[in-house]
């Protein structure tokens, strides 16, 4: 990773106003971080930069895309991070029966009142975890479109917003085949990041073992903020710079996957938006008001990696998304330090 120090210098003003919030918000902000990161840290060991990654799409307004093999701990970690705020919470069990209508809702005739009354879906609460979300058929993984995209439900032509903050986290075995269905491109590009949990280390299944072994650590879970509290931090993170010369640098990145020999398909428009959004989430996690060029290096594999698909060469050299992610963001060129005069 290429560190060029700041685009921005980190206090001043833009346009004639005062950009950014106080520091004492953005103090606020990384206090409950670290406060809901050590909650859910409790319960998933050794695995740091996965728990960072969750709460930069949480302030990024965004959804989480949990994919591993079996036994790793991804619905664990949805859990924890749903226990750690005080908020109403769902959780969608994703089978191949599952219908559309029981995840937004659905409209059924009251015989008393003599008309049609809405019934709410699993899709209404702020963090909505979905449990192997590519067992359910296409049909009912497209229900969650609208939802994600535009935090609104719309069933009979009647158009239901969701409450604020809202996230979805699902979670998906990327290997056992029998009795899944793939996620159609249309709804991997509504997640903004894909995270691996991977094996622990040794060390930290050993210590899994004491902590695990005589109940699970989710009952012990108390939440640490709320709702309210989480839609300040993400009126914060918008607040968060990004210089012109940044922004360009995250446009040529997704450009560069559109004409890289070794995919079929590039990112969308959609994945510089997110790509920018998580970058201000990681820049204010890290006590900063400005992005770097590295916010968006170190966020190019998980926001971008799924959102393409590689070609039949790369696929036959072996090569995956996340290999050709990392060789688009060594090619392309990084912005030069810039100062603002003042």
């Amino acid at each position: 990773m290429v560190s060029t120090g700041p685009t921005v210098e980190p206090s001043g003003r833009h346009g004639g106003e005062q950009w950014g919030a106080p520091a004492t918000d953005f103090a606020y902000l990384t206090q409950t971080a670290t406060r809901i990161r050590e909650t859910i840290e409790r319960v998933i060991e050794g695995k740091p930069d996965v728990v960072k990654t969750a709460l930069t799409v949480l302030l990024a307004e965004g959804h989480l895309l949990i994919e591993d093999v079996p036994g790793v701990g991804k619905t664990m970690l949805a859990k924890a991070l749903a226990r750690s705020i005080d908020c109403t919470v769902r959780r969608i069990q994703f089978t191949p029966d599952l219908l559309p209508s029981d995840v937004t809702g659905v409209s059924v005739y009251n015989q008393e009142t003599r008309d049609f009354e809405f019934r709410p879906g699993g899709i209404f609460a702020n963090i909505v975890v979905g449990d192997e979300i590519n067992r359910a058929s296409p049909k009912t993984q497209s229900a969650l479109l609208e939802c994600m995209e535009e935090r609104q439900v719309t069933v009979d032509g009647t158009t239901y917003v969701l409450d604020a903050p809202f996230m979805v986290i699902a979670t998906q075995n990327p290997i056992e085949m029998e009795g899944t269905y793939p996620l159609p491109e249309a709804q991997r590009d509504r997640f903004t990041a894909r995270v691996s949990m991977g094996y622990p280390s040794a060390a930290a299944e050993l210590e899994m073992l004491d902590t695990h072994g005589a109940s699970s650590p989710l009952d012990e879970l108390e939440p640490v903020t709320d709702a309210r509290e989480i839609a300040k931090l993400i009126d914060i993170v918008r607040s968060v710079y990004v210089a012109e010369p940044v922004k360009q640098y995250a446009v040529n990145l997704v450009t560069a996957t559109r004409h890289s020999p070794d995919l079929r398909l590039g990112a969308s428009p959609r994945a510089t938006l997110q790509l920018i959004r998580a970058a201000r989430a990681a820049a204010a996690l890290g006590d900063r008001e400005y992005v770097l060029p590295d916010d968006l290096q170190e966020l190019a594999i998980p926001v971008l990696a799924h959102r393409i698909l590689p070609a039949a060469e790369a696929q036959i050299a072996r090569r995956t998304a996340e290999q050709v992610v990392a060789d688009i963001v060594r090619s392309v060129p990084v912005p030069e330090p810039q100062r603002r005069t003042r």
